[in-house]
């Protein structure tokens, strides 16, 4: 029996097939993951579907105490959450354990909402009530990139609204997913909560699946495309969470160095794996020279290693795949642009890219014009402020975006024309449970996190009586 296993039926099980998982800082093989077949994506169904009534009548406290009850073995176990997931993802220790504590902490806060019944009308003629029921098994499928964070996006709200849940782990990074599976085993009634793995050939078999409610998805634009379509023929509930190309505005009474730290960590936070990460910053021509090199000077001076060693800044990107894709896109750099960091790959095992800025681009460029999704950040000039605004929403994708200036109302003015579903002013990457989160375009269809996140889950049902 392996070290990993599959959460089926409230059972921990093998999978019919393994796979092998890679540490993306070494290229070694880290362990082997049971890798699961359709039948047993159809046990995990069967088994969520059984549980379901029981679980849809249990009062939302006893289910609130079961999520608050996980939140604690999450906390008891983020030491080791944490270095499993620095090996399988590749990030700094110090990232993961700030992510396996902000899973706690989604779990904590998101356990506290609750789905009250409304009176729309009470008169004479009628009384109207709203009320919000469980969909039934939901299924939430999870990207590289954030394993664990993401999952805390989905798990609490689809659980403590009364449904029960298939999760699929990205096949690059299962294993602190499964891992938790082993903690939380025993808390939830069998059936409530089944997690299973692929090697990317079960998500079509999940979306299009008739005893599937809804679809949870983080990923790829492509892909939550290919999602939405499969799940058309059940008119499945889908919220999806899909890529961005944020664009990051710089006004020019920006101070530089006030803010290029900012900039800098949030275009190259988790070595730029981020969906909302700012993927092209634009910035005033009368302080760009300035900005370019303070933001060269933060690049070179990043440490970009193993991210079980102290003192690592950036760790490796999680798979080669995206390693291959972002070498890509240094071509399209050394091609279109001026590279005054970084540039290339590093000469050493493990899929590491130097922190790279790119000076004297501009759209026409595939490193401007797609999502580049790694440590790579194409630093573009302007003159006029109706001109950047236009240029900045001049992409099919919405899903957040940044303005930058020392006069926040100037800023404010800026940010608000700016097409997304987020925009931060002065920061980046600011993300909260209590705070809704969606994106505009081609980035996403529905809201997460907080009372909007949760009503995602559940089906409106309006009871209209006769007086």
């Amino acid at each position: 029996m392996s070290e990993y296993r599959l959460l089926i039926d409230g059972k921990m099980v093998d999978g019919d097939q393994t796979m092998a998982v890679l540490n993306p800082a070494t290229e070694e093989v880290l362990a082997q993951c049971p890798r699961a077949s359709k039948a047993q994506l159809d046990q995990a169904v069967a088994a969520a579907k059984a549980a379901f009534p029981a679980w849809a009548a249990t009062p939302i406290e006893a289910r609130r105490k079961l999520v608050l009850k996980m939140a604690d073995v999450i906390e008891a176990n983020s030491g080791d959450l944490a270095r499993l997931l620095t090996s399988e993802q590749g990030k700094p220790l110090a990232d993961a354990t700030f992510e396996v504590m902000g899973m706690a902490g989604f779990f904590r806060y998101l356990a506290s909402l609750d789905l009250p019944m409304k009176v729309i009308e009470d008169s004479n003629d009628r009384r109207v009530e709203a009320h919000r029921r469980p969909l039934g098994v939901v299924g939430a499928i999870i990207p590289w990139n954030y394993p664990l964070l993401i999952l805390s996006f989905k798990l609490p709200l689809a659980l403590l609204a009364g449904n029960t849940l298939i999760v699929k782990p990205a096949p690059t990074t299962p294993l602190s997913t499964l891992k938790f599976a082993e903690l939380i085993v025993d808390i939830l009634p069998k059936g409530v909560l089944n997690i299973i793995t692929d090697a990317n050939d079960l998500g079509d078999a999940m979306t299009r699946h008739p005893d599937i409610r809804k679809i949870s998805f983080t990923g790829s634009t492509a892909t939550g495309q290919k999602v939405m379509a499969s799940a058309a023929a059940t008119l499945k509930r889908i919220t999806l969470e899909l890529g961005g190309n944020d664009a990051s505005i710089v006004l020019d009474d920006a101070d530089p160095k006030k803010v290029a730290p900012g900039i800098f960590e949030g275009a190259f936070q988790n070595s730029g794996q981020v969906c909302l990460a700012i993927k092209r910053l634009y910035v005033h021509e009368s302080i760009y020279d300035e900005l370019c090199a303070e933001l060269a000077t933060l690049a070179n001076n990043a440490v970009v290693d193993d991210g079980l060693k102290q003192g690592t800044k950036l760790g490796p990107l999680q798979n080669k795949m995206q390693y291959e894709k972002v070498k890509g896109f240094l071509d399209a750099a050394r091609k279109d642009g001026n590279i005054i960091a970084g540039g290339a790959a590093m000469d050493r095992p493990g899929y590491f890219i130097q922190p790279t800025i790119v000076r004297d681009i501009k759209e026409g460029s595939k490193l401007v014009d797609e999502e580049q999704f790694g440590p790579v950040l194409p630093v573009i000039k302007y003159s006029d402020s109706e001109d950047v605004i236009r240029r900045a929403n001049a992409t099919n994708y919405g899903l957040g975006g940044s303005v930058w200036s020392s006069d926040t109302e100037r800023a404010h003015k800026v940010a608000s024309r700016m097409e997304a579903g987020t925009v931060w002013i002065n920061k980046h990457l600011d993300m909260a449970p209590h705070i809704p989160f969606g994106g505009a375009k081609q980035s996403g269809i529905g809201t997460e996190f907080a009372e909007e996140g949760l009503a995602e889950f559940t089906q409106l049902q309006i009871i209209n009586a006769a007086r």
